[in-house]
């Protein structure tokens, strides 16, 4: 049985990060995930995690420059002392909060470079995540973003992603597969996920296009989420959207799709 999650990046941004765990505890959320969560102290995510009864299930290792505009850090070479740094404080926010899994972004092709370097220092770099990860018991995922959103992402698509799993030849390494990034790259979401379930360690959706909540654009989330629900995937599907109104007033889909509370 999967178990639903709630982006606190992309959600309740009406109010600050540190409010939001509040706002996720009202909605009947009991998991969260958060993109970058290094604005808040350990101690601080704790605290809010303990007071509303909340699980932490997946971050992101810092990117560098990525978020504004820049290329990142997984697969730029030259760039392996910094995505280290950045790894080691992941894995330490990770233990320290008890969260499940860290997510790789692989970061952009410089223009001034050519690919099948930036492939290898990014095959590297997942490969030491794994290493550093599987001593903490941390699941790492690395995810594939849809190249309209970031040209010259590194890992844009399922074959992409399934090339990058076979030059790292470790077990522990996973996709992070966004429904909303793959339907953007045309892929067929529910037979992409039948096909790639065992690659597959987190899960995250968001309607398409617009990346707004379900049943607002064009996937069918009602075939996926029964399909998901019956299916071996026990890991986390997170909703990870722009709400199209106010936060508060986008979760139409949780009730009617996640009325089984075993998931939530």
């Amino acid at each position: 049985m999967s178990k639903l999650a709630v982006n606190l990046s992309m959600i309740f941004t009406e109010v600050p990060l540190i409010e939001r765990f509040a706002l996720a505890h009202q909605h009947g959320f009991k998991h969260v995930e958060i993109q970058f969560p290094y604005e808040l102290s350990i101690q601080d995510i704790q605290t809010q995690l303990e007071h509303h009864q909340l699980t932490l299930c997946l971050i992101n290792v810092p990117a560098g420059d990525l978020m504004q505009g820049g290329n990142g850090l997984a697969g730029i070479p030259g760039k392996e002392l910094e995505f280290h740094h950045a790894l080691l404080k992941a894995i330490e926010y990770a233990t320290s909060l008890q969260v499940s899994s860290i997510n790789i972004l692989a970061g952009k092709q410089p223009l001034d470079a050519d690919l099948l370097p930036c492939l290898n220092t990014l095959s590297s770099n997942l490969k030491l995540a794994c290493h550093l990860c599987t001593e903490h018991n941390i699941q790492p995922v690395f995810e594939m973003i849809n190249g309209t959103d970031m040209p010259r992402f590194l890992v844009q698509n399922i074959a992409q992603a399934q090339e990058m799993l076979e030059a790292v030849q470790h077990p522990a390494l996973k996709m992070q597969y966004d429904c909303y990034h793959m339907a953007m790259m045309g892929e067929n979401i529910l037979a992409a996920l039948q096909e790639n379930l065992e690659w597959i360690g987190h899960i995250q959706f968001a309607d398409c296009p617009g990346r707004h909540e379900p049943d607002t654009a064009q996937i069918n989330y009602a075939e996926i989420f029964q399909w998901l629900a019956q299916s071996p995937y026990t890991g986390y599907i997170a909703a990870e959207y722009k709400p199209q109104v106010d936060s508060n007033q986008s979760f139409a889909w949780k009730n009617k799709y996640f009325t089984d509370h075993s998931q939530i």
